[in-house]
């Protein structure tokens, strides 16, 4: 079971730091993505990481701000989104994969997402 956490309320230009946690061990063996969805939009995805960390891919809309990282004793991927723009407002979830997945279809076992809005 997957849980993201640490959306909110914040001004452009900011930053918040997001968290997927999970509660098996078995998550270490998997890639990790982040997704978002704003209203009326299809889920994409964001950016996502490799088993060990060792491999990531941001998408075009995260490139150079946001930053995607894992802390495997804790079970956790994060993903650290600084300069936050306004149309970075969407509900973030986290899913996982086998390898590095670059498609919202390669994806399994959706979490609950967290909230993220950008004031302008």
């Amino acid at each position: 079971q997957l849980q993201a956490s640490g959306g909110g309320l914040v001004q452009a230009g900011g930053s918040l730091r997001l968290s997927c946690a999970a509660s098996e061990r078995a998550f270490n063996r998997y890639g990790v993505g982040w997704f978002r969805q704003a209203p009326g939009k299809e889920r994409d995805i964001v950016a996502s990481i490799d088993r060990t960390g060792g491999r990531t891919y941001y998408a075009e809309s995260g490139k150079g701000r946001f930053t995607i990282s894992r802390d495997n004793v804790k079970r956790t991927v994060y993903l650290q989104m600084n300069k936050l723009k306004s149309e970075d407002t969407a509900v973030y979830s986290c899913a996982v994969s086998y390898g590095l997945g670059y498609h919202v279809s390669q994806y399994n076992y959706w979490g609950q997402g967290t909230l993220v809005t950008v004031s302008s």
